[in-house]
């Protein structure tokens, strides 16, 4: 997979961006590598937060879509900003295009709509992400080990909703049935009433919420496997790294009388299927129907799931040096990459912001290796002196100054 052309229009600072990206050469050059080249807040990192918003629908930079549209077209009534991607899958090609419409209602109001379309045609963006993939690393995702189960939480969901099709939907159906399940909690919690309405909303949570677990069980596995192996190839066989998920809901049964476990004790989910899951799930709902009714709220469920990171059986969260961190982070991301490929059959774009900056030579060195795998990569730098100058020779340099992107000739 590779983007052909990017066009953007009143996106962050950039009011207009129209520019072709080149691709990987055969015989392997560096000839899909871009390094965006500028000083700071001058537009460097919008044009990977772009790209990336077209993988994912959503930005690394804010949880809040309207804070991408342009700053002074915001300020009229009606204000458009758009992103248009042209990029080959395979051996087909493809036009992806997004929309955010900042439009008037009220008195003095705005609402932000997105629109999204696929060869000219609007889906929902459920059906359609993973049509087009990215990997984003920047430097503040160190939050995914050091911030709340919320920040891992949301890189799962990333990253299995660009590799398995059907993941967006299922978790957008299961916040749904969450919501009104969590309003009855809260309205037998205060007025009282018949606890049984609770049944339909408990047997949609567990078809959706089993089927979340279960690719969650399957990704952590696979994404480990690739992590384990190049965090020893980073460490330089010194350390061994181990991605330990934690289900809020365990359908691995314990044996009883048996204690909770150590976290530096690998747990092994692989054999569990669907319907052992959904009927565990439903179980330990009813078995806690009284506890949640007086909370107000569902206290199981992937939507309280964390994923935990293990060096030589310590939490890295806890107990990892600065450089542990930044390792375990490279890992993870090169993991995911190679992960993307082996799910899709395809490359995505990996985009990433200031990393060089962040890393000793020799790591340096290990992610222009690993990076130069795929057939298109980009880097935002404030100093082309962080790479090689082969390197540097045989990529493409776009300086970015004012919101402007220019590729240097």
């Amino acid at each position: 997979m590779y983007l052909k052309h990017l066009s953007l229009t009143n996106f962050r600072s950039l009011t207009r961006l129209d520019i072709e990206l080149p691709r990987r050469e055969t015989p392997p050059k560096n000839g899909g590598v871009v390094l965006l080249v500028g000083e700071n807040a001058q537009g460097k990192t919008s044009v990977l937060e772009a790209i990336y918003f077209l993988a994912a629908f959503t930005s690394f930079q804010t949880h809040v879509d309207r804070q991408i549209v342009n700053f002074h077209e915001a300020k009229n009534p009606l204000a458009v900003t758009r992103l248009v991607a042209d990029y080959q899958r395979g051996k087909i090609k493809h036009r992806l295009e997004a929309r955010l419409i900042l439009e008037p209602t009220g008195v003095n109001g705005q609402r932000l709509r997105k629109e999204v379309l696929l060869d000219g045609a609007k889906k929902h963006v459920s059906d359609i992400m993973g049509h087009f993939n990215a990997v984003i690393f920047v430097p503040q995702m160190s939050q995914i080990i050091e911030g709340g189960p919320d920040e891992r939480r949301r890189y799962l969901n990333l990253a299995l909703a660009q590799a398995v099709p059907a993941y967006a939907r299922a978790l957008s159906e299961y916040n749904q049935a969450l919501t009104q399940r969590n309003a009855l909690l809260k309205a037998l919690s205060e007025r009282g009433g018949n606890s049984d309405q609770l049944q339909v909303w408990d047997e949609t949570l567990v078809k959706l919420g089993a089927q979340i677990i279960l690719w969650r069980i399957q990704a952590v596995q696979e994404i480990e496997r690739f992590a384990s192996r190049i965090h020893h190839e980073l460490t330089r066989g010194n350390e061994v790294l181990r991605l330990a998920y934690e289900p809020a809901f365990d359908p691995l049964p314990k044996p009883e009388m048996q204690l909770g476990l150590k976290l530096d004790t690998p747990i092994d989910r692989s054999s569990l299927e669907l319907d052992e899951i959904q009927k565990g799930f439903l179980a330990r709902l009813k078995a806690i129907r009284s506890e949640e009714i007086a909370r107000g709220v569902t206290t199981i469920g992937p939507h309280r799931d964390d994923l935990r990171f293990i060096i030589n059986k310590a939490d890295v969260s806890d107990y990892g040096s600065r450089g542990q961190l930044r390792t375990t982070l490279l890992a993870l991301k090169l993991a995911e990459v190679e992960w993307m490929k082996e799910r899709t059959g395809e490359w995505p774009v990996i985009l990433l912001d200031e990393v060089m900056a962040e890393l000793d030579v020799h790591r340096r060195a290990d992610l222009l290796k690993y990076a130069s795998k795929s057939e298109q990569v980009l880097f935002t730098t404030t100093d082309t002196k962080l790479f090689t100058p082969e390197f540097v020779d045989q990529s493409e340099i776009w300086d970015v100054s004012g919101g402007v992107v220019q590729p240097r000739k």
